[in-house]
């Protein structure tokens, strides 16, 4: 499935882009975030929530939608999350490896549903009653904001 591969290429692509970033600038902010894609983190805070929302949001979100009748799957407040595990104390490569290694087992999950498991249905947060495929698309969704907002960092920094 095309969504498989590229969910499964996220980890490269969010390193590439933050092997881009100076070491001094992992944890600079802006003067103002206005603009940005998506949300308000640092470079380094950008590892630290796509590790953590592929763990603790994106992976029982599958697991309930594949086990469950229609589960209601909880949204997360990021950035509570983020103060509550201190983002910009945490270690950038220590970030990337566990994503890594949570998008592999996310993947993997992903590998192992049937055709017919794609339809399952499941209500998420805002998004409404959505199936095992569209959530995956909100994950890639997810990605792809991510993305664009190391690439506005990045222009800011310069």
């Amino acid at each position: 499935m095309q969504i498989l591969a590229e969910l499964a290429s996220m980890p490269d692509d969010i390193a590439g882009l933050m092997a881009q970033v100076p070491a001094e600038k992992l944890a600079w902010a802006p003067p103002t975030w206005e603009g940005i894609p998506g949300e308000r983190f640092t470079a380094l805070g950008q590892a630290c929530h796509l590790r953590d929302i592929e763990r603790d949001g994106y992976h029982v979100r599958f697991g309930r939608t594949l086990r469950e009748e229609r589960p209601d799957l909880a949204s997360i407040d990021s950035y509570e999350l983020a103060a509550t595990r201190n983002y910009e104390a945490d270690d950038v490569a220590a970030a990337l490896s566990a994503f890594r290694k949570a998008r592999r087992e996310t993947v993997a999950m992903l590998q192992t549903a049937r055709s017919d498991d794609w339809n399952r249905r499941a209500t998420f947060a805002e998004y409404g009653e959505i199936t095992l495929s569209g959530l995956a698309h909100i994950l890639r969704s997810h990605d792809l904001q991510h993305l664009a907002c190391l690439h506005w960092l990045l222009a800011k920094m310069n």
